[in-house]
């Protein structure tokens, strides 16, 4: 027997004989104004009647596809993939259809290449310069997506890499939306994948909702990829990946912006939270909130970092905008650095003919009520580039514990910039503070920072190099055995520091390098 929900029924309590005859009255109310029209619930197609089989074994592409395509074809509703497990390869959504998985349904990516039908979109960015291949594609569509409460499963693990760039050449991506409007993919989950997991590019309006994501089976396993997608809200996913979790890219012109991510538990090898790397557009309106970023469930794998490396990394280095940017009530655990803000000028165009010619911009940035434990020894970094500060960057409530321990540094040692470099947390290693490590930045504001570490560590809590008109307010440095000074400033200038706290009196709490109007209210 199928399920209602395979059928689009919606079932009433008949119970309430009053609360359902004013239902029918307000339906037949609806129906009149509507000139008369006729309900009818949305057309449902179940895989099985187009000849898929419940047996791993055996392809059900054809039969998929056929169903997805008949649905279409007819004005739109749902493709049922009910309770079974299934085999396919690449499959094509279209508008106004619906994939809906029944509670026990497995549909699993097979692991013969040549079951893959290789695709090169319409749309120029960096990641279509060449055709790609996926599980499940939309491409144009609208009014689509996946729900219910099955199983995506890429058998990802099957996939040898072949070459440095063959992510989604000769391993599949198991989601792929290019230029589609009105899209959810909700309560699902996906696992397994051999390159990314999702990938959203140039796509208006989407809804990403209670998803389980585990991509763990091969590298380039990110959980998410956002890229240059506009109206977006994500919510209530689960994720652990052994790549990046939540990443906002944009590999084009086009922003990724008007962005709400919310209550999620994302576990990384490599950066939870990601607006990066490539930014030929940029970032623009984006708030991200309430969410947990812990370690990995995964041990002893060949890829990532067991702890992960940045909780949050906001990074612009292909030129492009980030501003109007919030982040606030994170819980971090062990990363290698928690908080990585980079502007950077690698340059890399997303075409070969529209070379970058500018240096990006970060300005008008919030993080609030951040939180994390036992992070690593690098030590979180703010940083832009001579000539061109990262700007008007808020930090509120903010308390870190690192792991400590490094016994030895070397303040007049030149730290290099590093231009063109990938930009990741661990791109200087040990930076020469302990907990922020801040150059060419004008207009911070550092409110309520606590700052502390498990074991002695003899660095700083705080360097600031080419800071300019900013104010540090309610600072709290935990006491440690520390032979350096706890805040360092070179070539600083029009700096405030306000009510600081649990201030110890080292050798010197506060040491200046060719420096100017520094003020000090303790």
């Amino acid at each position: 027997m199928y399920k209602n929900r395979c059928f689009g029924m919606r079932v009433f309590n008949l119970s309430d004989t009053n609360r359902y005859d004013r239902m029918k009255t307000r339906v037949l109310c609806l129906v009149l104004l509507a000139g008369f029209s006729t309900y009818l619930p949305a057309k449902n197609y179940n895989i099985l009647d187009f000849g898929a089989a419940s047996d791993t074994s055996k392809l059900s592409t054809q039969a998929i596809q056929a169903a997805i395509d008949a649905c279409n074809q007819t004005g739109g509703g749902q493709v049922c993939i009910p309770a079974g497990s299934f085999k396919t390869g690449s499959i094509f959504l279209k508008s106004h259809v619906l994939l809906y998985f029944e509670r026990g349904a497995i549909l699993y990516g097979s692991s013969n290449l040549s079951d893959y039908v290789s695709i090169k979109p319409a749309y120029r960015s960096l990641r279509t310069q060449t055709a790609t291949i996926q599980l499940i594609y939309a491409e144009n569509a609208e009014d689509t997506g996946i729900d219910g409460s099955g199983i995506i499963d890429g058998q990802g693990a099957g996939f040898k890499k072949m070459a440095v760039t063959d992510e989604g050449i000769t391993r599949p991506h198991l989601l792929r939306f290019i230029t589609c409007r009105n899209v959810r993919v909700e309560h699902i989950t996906l696992r397994n994948s051999a390159c990314w997991m999702q990938h959203y590019l140039a796509c208006d309006n989407i809804r990403l909702k209670g998803l389980t994501v585990f991509n763990q089976a091969n590298v380039n396993n990110d959980a998410l990829d956002l890229d240059g997608c506009r109206n977006v809200t994500v919510s209530d996913l689960i994720t652990d990946s052994e790549d990046d979790g939540i990443t906002l890219k944009s590999t084009s012109p086009r922003l990724c912006e008007n962005i709400v991510v919310t209550n999620c538990v994302i576990s990384s090898r490599c950066n939870a939270i990601k607006l990066g790397t490539e930014t030929n557009g940029g970032f623009r309106n984006i708030h991200i909130s309430n969410c947990v970023v812990k370690p990995s469930e995964v041990v002893n794998s060949k890829h990532g970092k067991e702890k992960g490396l940045a909780g949050i990394a906001l990074e612009i280095v292909d030129g492009g905008i980030m501003e109007g940017i919030s982040i606030s009530g994170i819980q971090i655990e062990g990363t290698t650095a928690p908080i990585f803000i980079r502007l950077g000028n690698r340059a890399r165009p997303y075409q070969e003919d529209v070379p970058v010619t500018t240096i990006g911009t970060i300005k008008n940035i919030s993080l609030s009520d951040i939180h994390a434990i036992h992070a690593g020894t690098i030590g979180c970094s703010i940083t832009g580039l001579p000539g061109h500060p990262v700007q008007h960057i808020s930090l509120h409530n903010i308390d870190i514990a690192y792991l400590g321990g490094i016994q030895s540094v070397d303040l007049s040692k030149t730290i290099d910039e590093k231009i063109s470099s990938y930009p990741e947390s661990t791109m200087w290693g040990n930076l020469p503070a302990y907990g922020f490590y801040i150059r060419h930045a004008a207009n911070l504001s550092l409110d309520g920072l606590r700052l502390m570490t498990e074991t002695a560590d003899q660095r700083p809590a705080l360097m600031l190099e080419d800071v300019n008109q900013s104010t540090l307010n309610n600072l709290y440095i935990e006491e440690i055995r520390q032979k350096q000074p706890s805040i360092y400033l070179k070539t600083c200038h029009d700096l405030f520091f306000a009510n600081l706290l649990n201030i110890i009196k080292p050798k010197q709490f506060i040491s200046t390098e060719n420096c100017s109007g520094i003020s000090i209210l303790k």
